[in-house]
């Protein structure tokens, strides 16, 4: 082991005894040791040992850790603290600006435990909340956080969704409009992507000559008919080089494998890649059946829905007509409500529901019961100005450990709906999270069960559930399932959609916005919901205000019977 490799060592075990809060002079010192051991001129391997505690810098202490590496190549104080840190506190430090008290802070008062965590909580505004991080702090964070994500190679959908169109248009440019398709799994429009595919009707070697530009991007891969490229951003571009049979391709690497070995058996057992299609809607012409859209290309079933003429009419963003679920600066959103209903009736929306953090959501300036009735008191005020425009009053309440509500009944009764959803301790087992779930399900005061599964998309998994079992119990309780539409989550998962339908689940797509810009987020639940086959009539966000209010109402019948 040579003496950078023994330096990190010290320097990690330096900060994990800081991030930890452990004694500072200690930490210090392994800092310093680092400092100096990467400074010096030989190898300590090739220096006695018996010399290393007087080297400058080093001391008794450090050079029985610097013997034990050598020998073993492991440090047992450094292995400890590794052992009780969570990785995604670990990875952090990969963060640039971001030191261990921060991350301590981060980690022991927020009791955030990952980087997609942290950019959730910089998003929603929580960590201004505490001393040392202010407004430009946070920004910081958001930047290092992004800088970091780009480099690592994997994306969610949202983001590639905003540069997609000028990476398009960049080809359309070079090879000609009627020359590019998209195709893979953006198309797919599947949560998270690692590259974006296109299809181009252009010799490969014309293809390769066209991105020779001064400066080129990193080739990764080349067979006989694609390239694989890593743009600037750590966007991985693949360009397929396909000259015939371009709608057969299409439609291979736009659908799942189950489906295409399915359709082609069914529909194509032996002609499919000789005949000229005009293009991909062809292919399902010839055989009589309707259009499948290539998000739904990932269930066989899909295939003999379409042979019974049986395709759902998917949700299209100017289908929903409120939207559901939003924080105001009453508790961690940015915007007053006036200020949020003004934007949503800019944007021709009938309502909005102010649905505001409970009082356990200290982090989040949760309401307590006698600020509950300040705000409801003000939507009173606000909808006699703003009519026909109507904001409902709501609450995003906490689910507690056992499975209880936030508030008494009492409170409860006082909102027009109730959202409830679990923000804290989601690393449980599934028979923990089945028995909050379930009770919280059963309170008659549930409206809607809020991101079912608390994941984070590239950084959190959900806790553990059994789906069909949560979603049966939502269709006996008449409560309705959210698909949170925050491209950081988007949970329900599309592929529990379609069995949520077959139970006759209502499901609502809300943006979980915190800021004005985060109503436009319904977009994401709309295209991860088109997925799963959503339709607007099942779409809770989708009800006109008149329909709204009378589900409501017949809701509020069935509680007080």
């Amino acid at each position: 082991m040579n003496n950078s490799a023994i330096a990190e060592h010290f320097t990690l075990l330096s900060r994990l005894m800081d991030i930890h809060g452990e004694n500072a002079f200690k930490s210090k010192t392994y800092s310093i040791a680092a400092f100096y051991i990467e400074r010096l001129e030989e190898q300590l391997t090739h220096i006695d040992r018996d010399k290393h505690g007087s080297i400058k810098g080093l001391g008794a202490s450090v050079a029985s850790k610097v013997a034990e590496l050598i020998d073993t190549g492991h440090m047992t104080a450094l292995d400890e603290l590794m052992a009780n840190t969570p990785p995604g506190i670990v990875e952090m430090l990969e963060l640039k600006g971001l030191g261990p008290k921060k991350i301590h802070i981060i980690w022991k008062e927020m009791g955030i435990g990952s980087i997609g965590e942290l950019e959730y909580a910089c998003n929603e505004n929580r960590l201004t909340r505490y001393k040392g991080f202010g407004a430009k702090t946070q920004i910081k964070i958001l930047e290092s956080i992004s800088f970091y994500n780009q480099n690592k190679g994997h994306f969610l959908y949202s983001q590639i969704h905003e540069i997609y169109p000028s990476i398009q248009t960049y080809l359309e440019n070079l090879f000609g409009k009627g020359a590019v398709w998209n195709t893979g799994n953006y198309y797919r429009q599947l949560p998270t992507l690692y590259e974006l595919e296109f299809i181009v009707a252009a010799p490969l070697e014309g293809v390769i000559k066209k991105f020779q530009t001064a400066y080129p991007p990193e080739l990764l891969e080349q067979t006989d008919h694609s390239v694989l490229y890593k743009l600037n951003n750590g966007l991985r571009l693949k360009i397929y080089s396909i000259q015939k049979n371009i709608p057969q391709f299409l439609f291979e690497t736009s659908s799942s494998p189950g489906f295409a070995e399915a359709f082609k058996k069914k529909y194509y057992p032996e002609d499919f890649e000789t005949i000229p299609f005009s293009d991909e809607a062809a292919i399902f012409e010839k055989v009589q059946l309707p259009f499948i859209p290539a998000p739904l290309r990932e269930s066989v079933t899909i295939i003999d829905r379409a042979a019974k003429n049986e395709l759902p009419q998917l949700i299209e963003a100017k289908d929903i007509k409120g939207i559901i679920h939003n924080h105001s600066n009453w508790s961690d959103g940015l915007f007053t409500i006036e200020e949020m209903a003004k934007a949503l009736m800019a944007k021709g929306m009938e309502y909005l529901v102010i649905s505001d953090h409970s009082k356990s959501a200290t982090y989040a300036n949760g309401l307590t019961e006698e600020r509950i009735l300040q705000q409801q008191k003000q939507i009173d005020e606000l909808n006699k100005q703003l009519a026909p425009f109507k904001i409902f009053k709501s609450i995003e309440c906490d689910i507690l450990g056992d499975g209880s509500l936030d508030y008494s009944n009492e409170v409860l009764k006082s909102f027009d709906l109730v959202i409830a959803s679990i923000h804290s301790n989601l690393y449980m087992s599934e028979t923990k999270a089945m028995e909050r779930l379930l009770r919280a399900i059963e309170n008659p005061y549930t409206t809607i069960l809020g991101h079912l599964t608390g994941r984070l998309l590239l950084s959190r998994n959900g806790y553990p559930i059994d789906h069909k079992k949560i979603i049966d119990a939502c269709v006996a309780n008449n409560v309705v399932i959210e698909i949170n539409a925050n491209p950081h989550r988007l949970d329900l998962d599309w592929s529990w959609i379609e069995y949520a339908l077959s139970r006759n689940a209502l499901l609502s797509v809300n943006p979980d916005a915190h800021t004005i810009e985060g109503f436009d987020d319904v977009q994401y639940g709309v295209i991860a919901s088109q997925k799963g086959g959503l339709t607007a009539a099942s779409n809770l966000s989708s009800f006109s205000l008149k329909a709204f209010e009378e589900f409501i109402t017949k809701r509020k019948a069935a509680i007080n019977r």
